[in-house]
């Protein structure tokens, strides 16, 4: 069974349905609300667990109730949890805010709230992180705690798959213990050349590995939602990678789950169950 460490953005997620986006000051009605939890590492935790992954989380909320909360979802889901808290006075559970349009196309907007620390690392979670196959890291925590991360990942051999957003510069020492980054096209512009393979997601088109110039192609879907589908290729990606697969082929998988993503509403809904055999890398057709 593989084992995922995530570490990653734990908050609410607040979906509102609008006829199209915003221009100036413009007010507009949504036509439909949902509230869940959510977060780059949290929602692709669940998603890794939906493959049948052995997956650990670490996260920080603003509450004690609200830890509560998220614990109590994740070990339903087959996630063991480690939710710190945080004073509510000082800083908040986060939010996101996140707007989808008649398309299928969605903006997002978030507020921070509580975030980890080194401390929170080495209290809770450096065990977690030396006994997992892979750690999946992501830009929506503080840079010293992706970078403590890395330092515990490398020293007991673990592999770090990176998901370099939102996009920021990276330290160099963080870039150097990178086996694989997973970055959308805007976010590999900034990226630039890194140490390590780099597998692009493309959305409908599916994915490029840099190493080959191939694009991987996805299965086609009638998107309704889009919201999620980058984290849930994520989470079956490093299950995949996890399970000892090519990375062609975790990348076959990976496609296959976000396309089925994005024909369901909202995040935590659309994140796919394994699903039966998939055709082999080697039989697909090669794009470049």
């Amino acid at each position: 069974m593989a084992n995922i460490a995530i570490i990653g953005l734990v908050g609410r997620s607040l979906f509102f349905n609008v006829p199209r986006f915003h221009t100036g000051g413009e007010t507009i009605h949504a036509t439909g609300f949902y509230e869940e939890w959510g977060g780059k590492g949290f929602n692709q935790a669940v998603a890794a667990a939906r493959q049948g992954a052995k997956v650990s989380f670490l996260g920080k909320v603003g509450n004690e109730a609200d830890s509560r909360a998220v614990s109590a979802f994740c070990e339903k889901a087959g996630i063991a949890p480690v939710v710190y808290y945080s004073d509510p006075s000082v800083l908040p559970t986060a939010c996101a805010a996140i707007l989808t349009d008649g398309s299928g196309e969605t903006r997002v907007t978030v507020a921070r709230g509580s975030e980890l620390d080194e401390a929170d690392v080495d209290f809770g979670f450096k065990d977690k992180i030396a006994a997992a196959d892979v750690l999946l890291l992501n830009n929506e925590v503080p840079e010293e705690v992706n970078l403590h991360a890395s330092e515990i990942a490398e020293a007991n051999g673990v592999k770090i798959i990176f998901n370099p957003a939102p996009s920021r510069p990276v330290p160099e020492a963080l870039k150097k213990r990178v086996f694989l980054w997973t970055p959308n096209e805007f976010e590999e512009a900034a990226l630039g050349d890194v140490p390590g393979e780099v597998v692009t997601t493309l959305g409908a088109k599916g994915c490029r590995i840099r190493s080959t110039g191939e694009v991987i192609p996805t299965p086609p879907a009638e998107a309704v939602d889009s919201t999620g589908a980058g984290d849930t290729f994520n989470g079956v990606l490093a299950v995949r990678l996890a399970e000892g697969a090519s990375l062609c082929d975790a990348c076959i998988s990976a496609n296959a789950a976000a396309a089925q993503s994005v024909a369901v509403r909202h995040v935590l809904p659309s994140i796919p169950y394994r699903v039966a055999r998939l055709v082999p890398c080697s039989r697909l057709p090669r794009m470049r």
